[in-house]
C-alpha cells in the first residue's frame, strides 16, 4: 500500500539554509550594505541565522564563484574590491548583451510591453529616493527585453547587472546622473515605439557606456 498524507509540504522547494545565506549576504554586497573589502566572518554569520558554519561556507564559497567574495590568507572572506579595469569590462558585457536583447525583443513588442517600460520609466524619473533608483533602473531595462523570450539570456544580464549594481547606484547619485540616465530612457523608449531595433540597441549600448564613464571619473584611485 502506497502512503498518502494530506498536506504534505514539497520540501524539495524550500530554500535550504545555504541557499537562504547566500541570497542574504549576496543583497547585502549588492546594495552596499557590505562595503567591499569587508570582512565576512564565518562565525558571525552563523549566529546571525543561527546555523552552523556548514551553510555559512557553502554560502561563501558561491560568493566566490559568482566573484563577489575573495578569500584572504589571516583575514577569511572580504567582499572582493574590484579595479577600474574590471568595471569597465563588466560594463562592457554587459552593454553587448543588453543591446543584443533589444535587438531581439524590439520586433516582438507589443503596445503592453511599451506601456510597462514607459511606467517603469516614469516611476523612475520621479522617485526621490535615491535608494530605489537602482531597483527602478533594473525595472526599467529588464521590461524592454522581456518580448525576446530569452529567459537565460535576460539571466545573464542579471547577473552582470548585480556585480556592478553597487558602483551604478553611486553613478546614478553623482551630479545629473539620475537626470542624464531619465532623458536618454526617453530615447530608448522612442527607438522602441518606432520599431526601430538597431537604433534602440545603440542608445542601450551608448547608455551603458556613458554611465561607465561618468562612474570612472568620479571614482577614487585605488590602483596604482
Amino acid at each position: 500500500m502506497s502512503l498518502s498524507l494530506a498536506g504534505v509540504p514539497d520540501l524539495g522547494s524550500v530554500p535550504t539554509a545555504s541557499e537562504i545565506v547566500l541570497k542574504h549576504l549576496r543583497t547585502a554586497i549588492v546594495t552596499g550594505v557590505l562595503d567591499e573589502g569587508a570582512p565576512i566572518r564565518q562565525d558571525e554569520v552563523a549566529a546571525l541565522f543561527n546555523v552552523s558554519k556548514i551553510p555559512v561556507r557553502e554560502a561563501l564559497k558561491q560568493l566566490e564563484a559568482e566573484g563577489f567574495v575573495s578569500f584572504q590568507r589571516n583575514r577569511g572572506a572580504v567582499v572582493a574590491r574590484l579595479s577600474e579595469p574590471e568595471i569597465a569590462q563588466i560594463f562592457e558585457v554587459r552593454a553587448m548583451l543588453e543591446a543584443n536583447a533589444i535587438r531581439l525583443s524590439v520586433p516582438l513588442m507589443t503596445g503592453a510591453d511599451i506601456a510597462l517600460a514607459a511606467a517603469h520609466a516614469t516611476d523612475f524619473d520621479r522617485e526621490t529616493d535615491v535608494s530605489r533608483w537602482a531597483d527602478l533602473n533594473w525595472a526599467f531595462h529588464s521590461s524592454l527585453y522581456l518580448a525576446a523570450g530569452r529567459p537565460y539570456l535576460l539571466q545573464m544580464i542579471r547577473t552582470v547587472n548585480d556585480r556592478v549594481e553597487r558602483y551604478l547606484r553611486v553613478q546614478l547619485t553623482l551630479s545629473g546622473g539620475h537626470e542624464t540616465a531619465s532623458r536618454e530612457h526617453a530615447l530608448i523608449l522612442a527607438a522602441c515605439r518606432d520599431g526601430d531595433a538597431d537604433g534602440a540597441a545603440l542608445l542601450v549600448q551608448d547608455h551603458i557606456m556613458g554611465a561607465c564613464r561618468s562612474l570612472h571619473r568620479h571614482l577614487p584611485r585605488k590602483d596604482g
